[in-house]
């Protein structure tokens, strides 16, 4: 995965879950707006996750750790 298509895909999962989390505030659900929000929350963590993962591989394979 590209830096910049990480970029735009945490972008989009943000615009996705401020929109889904508005909707469903100003139809008084809050729980599931708050649950949307950690969900949203949860998936760019893991894509962000795997990113720092790949990156402390590059660095033990630069140094030869």
């Amino acid at each position: 995965m590209d830096g910049v298509d990480l970029i735009f895909k945490v972008a989009a999962i943000g615009i996705l879950v401020a929109v889904l989390n508005q909707l469903l505030v100003r139809s008084g659900r809050e729980d599931q707006a708050m649950l949307t929000t950690l969900a949203g929350l949860v998936v760019v963590l893991f894509m962000v996750i795997e990113q720092i993962s790949l990156l402390f591989e590059t660095i033990k394979s630069v140094f030869g750790l």
